[in-house]
């Protein structure tokens, strides 16, 4: 890692600029994102993104208005439908609701029973209403494929597709990002030319735990290729952490 990151206070801002600020309770309301959205806009260094629910993305932009932080929603989430239909109704709303990012959970089920052509439906079907300027993240569901195999199939899915991050999980199963199943995609976007983004989402709670992450991505795809546009973390314990350390 560059010496201008080491010290607790550099890496905290950097990691800051690079984190999705994520609220996906089951019981968010109204007044809890608006809160989420405030904290946000009064951090040291804004977040890359805020990632909530499709019902609260018109609250979130009334209130994220005028600033750089970006709004991400989820769709085909937690479950990952195999109706590219229904994805691209979803998809749809959401981005007229006022998202600027889509976090699309891959068919992870189709991909574990062998259908291949199903999940690239559906991830084809998002990428199709997703428009220039909109970034489309694709969440493999790495702790339930298990197998570096399936990861890698999932990750050629979403290349493919020319989707702009791989994710590794919707934060919803028991087993979500591991250093492992980074490691794997990271690999798979370093052989695809590196254009590709990565997120790791689900169970980093801990300066350190991000920190580890980021190493992970520049060992992988060189120095100063983990930005804001190639990578991200997905979070919310995270950021009080975070604010505290970079002020």
């Amino acid at each position: 890692m560059p010496d201008d990151i080491r010290s607790p206070r550099a890496l905290a801002t950097r990691l800051l600029s690079l984190l999705d600020l994520t609220s996906l309770g089951e019981n968010d309301t109204p007044a809890q994102i608006d809160a989420l959205c405030a904290a946000a806009l009064a951090a040291p260094v804004p977040p890359a993104a805020l990632c909530v629910y499709p019902e609260h993305v018109a609250g979130a932009r009334r209130q994220l208005q005028g600033s750089a932080i970006r709004l991400a929603t989820v769709v085909n989430f937690p479950d990952g439908g195999g109706d590219p239909a229904r994805v691209e109704r979803e998809t749809q709303r959401a981005l007229a609701a006022g998202a600027d990012e889509i976090d699309l959970v891959l068919p992870y089920r189709a991909l574990l029973a062998g259908d291949v052509a199903v999940a690239g439906a559906v991830v084809r079907a998002c990428r199709a209403v997703c428009s220039d300027g909109i970034v489309l993240k694709l969440i493999v569901e790495s702790g339930e494929l298990g197998s570096a195999e399936r990861i890698r199939q999932a990750c050629a899915i979403g290349l493919e597709a020319g989707v702009d991050f791989l994710k590794t999980s919707t934060g919803k199963v028991s087993v979500n990002a591991t250093l492992a199943a980074a490691a794997v995609m990271l690999d798979a976007i370093a052989e695809a030319g590196g254009r590709c983004g990565f997120k790791a989402a689900g169970g980093i709670r801990t300066l350190a735990d991000a920190a580890a992450y980021l190493e992970l991505a520049e060992a992988r795809l060189g120095a100063g290729w983990a930005d804001p546009a190639h990578f991200r973390i997905g979070a919310s314990a995270l950021f009080g952490e975070l604010v505290a350390a970079a002020w």
